[in-house]
């Protein structure tokens, strides 16, 4: 009987591994949200790190974790870096790249639980009295990290907290 148990669990091994190894080098996550008010009224709520605490949904995974800015206040070189429970982490946020009421891309650096560096991006898209924000970070795959994502959906989870964070940037935007 253990000897089947352990055949059992070398096959599942050898398949998540030769699915692990099938996924792509890079992964991209995106999720959008119609907001009715002008870009100029959203965008100081993404090009401002401190601003994020207004709508980001990881400040509702740990409200009591450790924050500092540097850097300019908001813009390019506007830098975040937070040091919270198991649910959040420890990393930091640098705004490389700040367009006016078009575009916002940041740097995320994650030190735990997994190291990571990804580009995090808010696009501003106006369409009539509405403007379609977008959320997306993309970024290497390394291959735990395919391992990891044939075992979990990231598009799940990470899609999850982008539209909850995106209802909540909406909220302030409108309200």
């Amino acid at each position: 009987m253990l000897f089947y148990l352990l055949c059992a669990l070398i096959v599942a091994v050898a398949i998540v591994l030769a699915l692990a190894a099938l996924k792509p080098d890079e992964f991209r996550i995106a999720r959008s949200v119609a907001i009715k008010a002008s870009p100029e009224r959203i965008f100081p709520l993404v090009n401002n790190l401190r601003s994020f605490a207004t709508w980001s949904p990881y400040e509702l995974k740990d409200p009591n974790m450790k924050r500092a800015f540097t850097g300019p206040e908001s813009g390019k070189g506007a830098a975040y870096a937070w040091d919270g429970n198991a649910n959040i982490g420890k990393g930091e946020l640098e705004i490389s790249e700040s367009k006016p009421f078009s575009l916002v891309e940041i740097d995320l650096r994650m030190r735990k639980p997994i190291a990571a560096n990804n580009l995090v991006t808010f696009t501003f898209e106006p369409r009539g009295s509405e403007t379609i924000v977008t959320w997306a970070m993309k970024g290497e795959t390394p291959f735990i990290g395919k391992i990891m994502h044939t075992i979990f959906s990231m598009e799940k989870m990470v899609g999850g907290d982008f539209e909850l964070g995106l209802s909540r940037l909406k909220a302030a935007a409108e309200g």
